[in-house]
């Protein structure tokens, strides 16, 4: 391949992680450029797990042998199998030089830097296949994992010149792993509360304008539950912020862990005192029972006075739920009765009868009451 070819494969590289949306997409991308810079026919990358002393493959491309899967759930290989990952692939590169891609061939090694062959040999004439070209991964200054490329029985061997072609996208594929690192971070933070950890007021409008859509295509339950920490500003008044911060992530760990009892449930803070549940699938019934185990946990906690908490189900007859604003409203309706009436246990939306007050009170005009503590409705951060 000319030097231009390979620069425009560089770059094609580059680009395609760089588009990428997921860690999954990045990997992919990686794979499958490689692959195409390197004339392969398959290719693989892999992250190497060091507490559990495993090269562990996150993806596959190109054509797949028996038993290979693109997004493989448990291909994982010791490194005693490999032991040039201790020697290649060690906490850090140090002694001059970098770490350099070698060449295997079903007959052995062939050029580059090669390793210890015996594995690699007997997976490539396993796999029908007649060469590989392996290249090491770092990522922050540590050794991370590798990328292997690999030609079919019959296709010209890989030579140097491919084995240093290796090392340079390997270092490509280093950055835009990077890269995706990063954005996962920027994207973990946008959607995270730094205080408790859990999910944030950004994170719930996406999640439940998802799943009221998911409701109005298919019936999906989807179930929210509103809470108010009680006495968050009498522990900042009299003990300051410091402790009342530790109430408000005591109180998320309880949410987190009542969220857990319903699967896929998305536990969030909305802000100061407030939180909420946001549940798709389990039935309302299990929902309120969530939400009755949280009154309890709260009410014994050390600091604060427990929690006032409502809960709305498209299950319950609230009348239809077209929007996400209107599910959120009754939640909040009903959370403000339970508050109101310093109930010990959640209030629930549409269980009153026909004329049910929470319902009323979520459906009524738009009007000051005590005042609108919560103008969370409708209108983003």
């Amino acid at each position: 391949m000319g030097e231009d070819r390979r620069l425009a494969a560089v770059v094609a590289l580059a680009q395609g992680m760089a588009a990428a949306h997921t860690p999954r997409e990045s990997w992919r991308a990686a794979a499958a450029g490689a692959c195409r810079a390197l004339a392969g026919s398959f290719a693989a990358l892999s992250v190497w797990e060091r507490d559990l002393g495993r090269l562990r493959v996150l993806v596959n491309v190109g054509d797949l042998a028996a038993h290979e899967e693109e997004f493989p759930d448990d291909e994982a290989y010791p490194v005693h199998q490999f032991p040039e990952i201790t020697e290649f692939l060690h906490e850090r590169w140090v002694g001059g030089g970098g770490p350099g891609a070698w060449v295997e061939t079903a007959d052995g090694p062939a050029a580059g830097r090669a390793g210890y062959c015996h594995q690699r040999v007997a997976a490539l004439r396993r796999r029908g296949r007649g060469c590989c070209v392996v290249a090491p991964i770092v990522l922050h200054g540590r050794a991370w994992g590798e990328l292997y490329v690999a030609r079919a029985q019959g296709a010209p061997v890989f030579g140097p010149s491919d084995a240093d072609f290796a090392t340079v996208l390997a270092a490509v594929v280093a950055a835009g792993l990077a890269q995706t690192e990063r954005l996962q971070e920027a994207r973990r933070l946008a959607f995270t509360d730094a205080l408790t950890g859990l999910a944030n007021r950004r994170a719930v409008d996406v999640r439940l304008e998802e799943a009221v859509e998911r409701h109005r295509r298919d019936g999906s339950v989807v179930s929210l539950v509103v809470c108010d920490l009680n006495g968050l500003k009498r522990v900042n008044d009299t003990q300051g912020h410091a402790v009342g911060d530790r109430l408000l992530e005591r109180f998320g760990s309880v949410l987190s862990l009542c969220g857990a009892m319903l699967p896929g449930a998305l536990a969030a803070r909305l802000g100061g005192d407030e939180f909420c549940l946001l549940a798709v699938g389990p039935p309302a019934d299990d929902v309120v029972k969530v939400a009755d185990e949280l009154c309890r946990r709260a009410a014994e906690l050390e600091l604060g006075e427990g929690v006032a908490c409502g809960v709305a189900s498209t299950e319950d007859p609230v009348g239809p739920v077209e929007d996400a604003r209107r599910l959120f409203r009754l939640a909040d309706a009903a959370q403000y009765r339970a508050k109101a009436g310093r109930a010990t246990r959640p209030v629930v939306a549409g269980r009153e009868g026909p004329d049910d007050p929470v319902v009323r009170l979520a459906d009524a005009p738009s009007e000051p009451r005590a005042p609108e503590r919560r103008r969370f409705r409708g209108r983003r951060p």
